[in-house]
């Protein structure tokens, strides 16, 4: 089945979560680690770059705690696109879990894939035009974002401008630059910031 290609970043409480996703979806997911959003200042900054430029679906278990999460992310998000998704109310305990959650109910994880994705589909969510020129990793490796002694601080300088963390990883960059950028634009991007530098260096 032709996955649903997204230009909003999905937002889930955990990896398994993120795992289930990926089943269906071709798109950035980010995770909270739970409550760990609270206090995780660069995946704030993530989920608020995301929400202010390409817009974000939050889909956090149907819980008490998810819903704290969920209101925590509505909360540190101001500006931008917020869609909320919710998870049916099942009853049950995951197959890696020896017990079921405190509630009894089944979190994202649990939900059976035909379910999430039609949650997705009656919201009106539907695959956007793919990038037809993308950012690739060999593009930041030749254009010094990896691989080179000063790939940090030219990713940093990137992430910066863009409103990013600015100790993001190379590969979170590479994800959120291709949900803004073609490649000839990023490019564009790079190559001042490239000139920037030699210009301060001469």
């Amino acid at each position: 089945m032709e996955k649903i290609r997204l230009k909003q970043a999905v937002v889930v409480e955990g990896k398994y979560d993120k795992i289930k996703l990926s089943s269906f979806i071709d798109g950035v997911i980010i995770c909270t680690d739970g409550f760990g959003v609270f206090k995780d200042r660069e995946t704030a900054e993530l989920i608020r770059y995301y929400a202010k430029n390409s817009g974000i679906i939050i889909l956090t278990d149907s819980d008490s705690a998810g819903f704290k999460i969920r209101g925590h992310i509505k909360g540190i998000c101001p500006e931008g696109s917020i869609i909320n998704l919710y998870i049916p109310e099942i009853y049950g305990k995951e197959k890696r879990k020896t017990v079921p959650s405190k509630e009894g109910k089944l979190g994202v994880e649990g939900i059976d894939v035909k379910i999430l994705r039609e949650t997705f589909e009656r919201a009106g969510i539907e695959s956007f035009k793919e990038n037809t020129h993308p950012v690739t990793k060999l593009d930041f490796y030749e254009w010094g974002l990896s691989g080179k002694a000063d790939s940090s601080e030219l990713r940093r300088k990137t992430a910066k401008s863009l409103g990013l963390p600015e100790h993001i990883s190379a590969n979170a960059l590479l994800e959120a630059v291709n949900t803004m950028y073609d490649n000839q634009e990023f490019m564009q991007l790079v190559h001042s910031f490239n000139c920037e530098k030699q210009e301060s260096e001469d």
